[in-house]
């Protein structure tokens, strides 16, 4: 069965946000089951997509895309 086509995408993120999904998915992970920081990122994209379709955490969200620590680097 041929994979899945994925698009690839590039992001800088800062050492504190690498840090974060080294953890998360450290933490996410088991003995039977190893959590790539790819895949961390994948289910935090589908949660929020979720949540936004839900209507729920908008201003959440917004404000946080509003700091320093969140906001794009290019813009």
């Amino acid at each position: 069965m041929p994979k899945k086509e994925r698009k690839r995408l590039q992001v800088v993120i800062s050492e504190e946000q690498d840090a974060l999904l080294t953890r998360t998915a450290y933490e996410l992970s088991s003995p039977e089951r190893l959590i790539s920081k790819s895949e961390v990122v994948r289910l935090a994209i589908e949660k929020i997509a979720r949540e936004l379709g839900e209507g729920e955490h908008l201003d959440e969200y917004r404000s946080l895309l509003e700091s320093e620590d969140v906001a794009d680097e290019q813009g």
